[in-house]
């Protein structure tokens, strides 16, 4: 009578967990990058706490302000390297490996039927691979460091269901971008969302990444897609950990179901200011753009840089258009099948893998009034740049945008 995250929370406490419950869960892994182990260490160190409690499941990557913006940002990065040493702990990723929700499935840390936890809000993209993952605050982070344990309160489920397939040059980031449109940005608000039908099972593992890592853009607690061969065959080699998936039962209860279908969908587009201030990007063609920006935790894989190089391949782009791989990995994976020279032969701006201006921290930043076409998964006002306007858009449709320099359609390239 199990949801998946009620199961689990089960084997994670240790006790039968049902929503709505309070249980104290054993943490598989625990991440924090530079951005939240500052503050994360911080309180660990006024715990009193010497060890944390297990360091080889603890994963610290650098990727949010990296390479450092300011001697500031490098001071403290270089506090967070010596307590790393000094805890010995052996999973961290230094600047340009990549953005830690990239990183994390890359290693084989993302498993199914575990329970993973990041300082960072977008720690939802593990569940693409059938875990509960979820993030917390820097305080919360202290205690799993401290303790390998944290309080959570079991969330109610939705069931998501999308019948159908994709159609041409429409992807994952136009079907949660709709998704996220019809339920509102506090529609879901801690729930765990998980997805299902023909449309979802059909997207690759980085598209199943791109959905659960924006279901927290409609408040979820967490998004889950029931593992498949797809998530072994990636797991192959990988996996840091004998694993056990985890499914739904047939009769579990779950507080709303809604089904949809992909043949309803057009490439989407979410609008100033707000995530799901979405329109079919044929509502709002022929905006004029200032720059494109394809990469983040959201649109930066191997197979976003391949779409976006499908529609600029032999041609040139007419605004200044930022690409950023999501790891180390893939930009040499785009590098040796020829995705890399292809954008950049047609004009973009290659950075270091990591998050780029998507915090607004550096690498990208917008002006006064500039608007940017983004893959990235939010954008609020003053996110890329005190008072810039910025739409979020699949690989595809921002590349489209960067070939004529106002949003377009794919479709029509």
């Amino acid at each position: 009578m199990g949801t998946i995250s009620e199961k689990i929370f089960t084997r994670a406490s240790g006790k039968e967990a049902k929503a709505n419950d309070f249980v104290l869960a054993d943490v598989d892994y625990a991440m924090a990058h530079d951005g939240t182990s500052v503050l994360a260490v911080n309180a660990f160190k006024e715990m009193g706490v010497e060890k944390v409690w297990d360091p080889s499941r603890v994963i610290i990557p650098f990727d949010h302000i990296a390479p450092a913006n300011n001697e500031t940002s490098a001071t403290l990065q270089r506090e967070i390297r010596e307590w790393i040493k000094e805890q010995g702990i052996p999973n961290f990723y230094e600047v340009g490996e990549g953005i830690c929700h990239q990183v994390l499935p890359e290693k084989g840390f993302a498993l199914p039927g575990k329970l993973v936890v990041g300082a960072d809000s977008h720690s939802c993209t593990y569940g693409a691979f059938g875990a509960f993952a979820t993030g917390v605050g820097a305080t919360d982070m202290a205690e799993i460091f401290a303790t390998g344990k944290l309080w959570f309160k079991v969330p109610e489920s939705f069931r998501m269901i999308v019948e159908g397939s994709l159609g041409d040059r429409i992807y994952a980031k136009d079907l949660i971008l709709y998704l996220i449109g019809k339920t509102g940005i506090d529609g879901a608000t801690y729930k765990a969302v998980e997805f299902y039908g023909q449309a979802i099972s059909e997207l690759s593992v980085a598209g199943r990444m791109t959905i659960c890592n924006m279901a927290i853009e409609m408040g979820a607690k967490s998004g889950i897609v029931p593992p498949d061969e797809k998530t072994f065959d990636f797991l192959k080699n990988r996996a840091v950990a004998s694993y056990e998936p985890v499914y739904a039962d047939k009769d579990a209860g779950y507080l709303e179901e809604f089904t949809y279908h992909a043949d309803d969908i057009e490439p989407q587009i979410a609008c100033p200011h707000q995530v799901d201030n979405v329109k079919p990007v044929g509502e709002v063609e022929g905006v004029h753009i200032d720059q494109v920006f394809i990469g983040t935790c959201t649109n930066g894989r191997l197979e976003d840089l391949e779409i976006a190089a499908a529609v600029l391949k032999g041609k040139n782009i007419a605004v200044r258009t930022i690409v950023i791989p999501a790891s180390r990995t893939t930009l040499l994976a785009a590098i040796e099948n020829g995705t890399m020279e292809t954008l950049l032969k047609a004009g973009v701006t290659l950075a270091t893998p990591g998050c780029g201006p998507c915090l607004g921290a550096h690498q990208g930043v917008l002006g006064e009034g500039e608007v940017c076409v983004s893959t990235a998964n939010r954008n609020f006002k003053g996110r890329m740049g005190k008072d810039g306007f910025i739409y979020l858009a699949s690989p595809a449709t921002a590349a489209a945008s960067a070939l004529t320099g106002e949003i377009t359609d794919p479709r029509k390239i």
